[in-house]
């Protein structure tokens, strides 16, 4: 997905920075703004975040805005909650897990499986684009416990290069 996005801001490698930041958090454009959802983002905050000058973020949003390509994507991303770092606190595991080759098909499949061959309920599963991520990784939440048994079998999967419980 990366790929065909960089090419409408290979002139403009500070606005790629932007366009970049925008997908990884699922930030929408919508008229002249940027939204987390329903909530306002302020350019200056993307800015920061992205290490540009506030007014890239403006000429960002302007240059999505311009194309039709553009707008359609970037008007119709959400927002993901993420509870890798909140699982413990659930009573819940949280799995991360490194792929040999991020592009290789049933990485997920195969972990899933064996997860649920164990009986165990999966309560989210992210897996990180490989275009927007410089190692991107596959995490899956589960409802209760890992048993320390399963480690070894989920490590030994397919297209798994390595694997942290948390």
């Amino acid at each position: 997905m990366w790929d065909r996005i960089a090419n409408y801001f290979a002139r403009y490698p500070s606005q790629a920075k932007v366009a970049r930041l925008l997908l990884r958090y699922g930030l929408r454009i919508d008229r002249r703004h940027v939204y987390c959802g329903e909530i306002q983002i302020s350019d200056s905050a993307l800015a920061r975040a992205a290490g540009v000058d506030r007014r890239v973020v403006r000429s960002t949003s302007e240059t999505i805005r311009r194309d039709p390509q553009l707008r359609k994507l970037f008007t119709q991303l959400l927002p993901t909650s993420h509870l890798k770092a909140a699982a413990s606190a659930m009573g819940w595991s949280a799995l991360e897990v490194v792929p040999t080759d991020p592009h290789q098909p049933g990485i997920l499949a195969g972990i899933a499986q064996q997860i649920a061959a164990h009986e165990i309920s999966i309560r989210q599963a992210i897996v990180e684009d490989p275009m927007l991520s410089e190692e991107p990784k596959l995490f899956i939440i589960t409802e209760s416990a890992v048993p320390a048994e399963l480690i070894p079998e989920l490590r030994r999967s397919r297209g798994v290069k390595a694997l942290t419980l948390y």
